[in-house]
């Protein structure tokens, strides 16, 4: 899916982002951390199946509360126990992982002046199941790698596009999560 930027640029804005806002940002992070500091709160159910609903309940940016009404549905393919009704859980993991990668693109684009007139990243990988269902120990649960593309058209030189991308492998938030080992403390209630 290719994200074109038809009437998104105006005096303020480029590539529908305002780089004073993204200045912004940065200005009030680097003057005070606190106002760098976020905090993301989700609450998945299950509704039967193999199919649940995410709530994304609460999100803190730099102690302000961001409305968050979003309601986000998983399913799984019929292969794997579901009705194939909605994403599976793998499918939004990508899709987190591009859309984070896709706003760093965009807002790097925007403060360099450069306007993008399109911008694609397709991330794909490989799972063995027999790690998932407990058939093998040695096998793992998950990906051993991914492997992702990054089409971009812009007005941009190679070296500058070439900047952009090492610094959104730097900066993103999703592709850390996944390019890095992130603690887990997990606290289990049974009623």
């Amino acid at each position: 899916m290719t994200t074109a930027n038809t009437n998104t640029n105006t005096p303020t804005r480029l590539n529908g982002i305002d780089p004073r806002s993204v200045q912004a940002l940065i200005d009030g992070a680097t003057a005070d951390a606190s106002n760098a500091q976020t905090h993301w709160n989700v609450v998945s159910k299950w509704q039967g199946g193999a199919r649940n609903q995410a709530a994304v309940k609460r999100v803190e940016i730099g102690g302000e509360t961001v409305d968050t009404p979003w309601l986000i549905d998983m399913d799984e393919p019929e292969q794997l126990c579901g009705t194939n009704l909605r994403p599976n859980p793998q499918g939004y993991l990508l899709a987190a992982l591009n859309g984070c990668m896709m706003v760093g693109y965009a807002a790097l684009a925007t403060l360099h002046g450069i306007e993008i007139e399109s911008l694609e990243i397709e991330t794909k990988g490989d799972i063995d199941l027999r790690g998932f269902l407990g058939i093998d120990p040695d096998v793992k649960a998950g990906y051993d790698s991914l492997q992702y593309t990054v089409r971009i058209k812009s007005n941009g030189t190679d070296e500058q596009i070439q900047r952009i991308h090492e610094t959104v492998q730097k900066t993103s938030p999703n592709y850390f999560n996944i390019s890095q080992p992130v603690k887990l403390d997990a606290e289990l209630i049974s009623e």
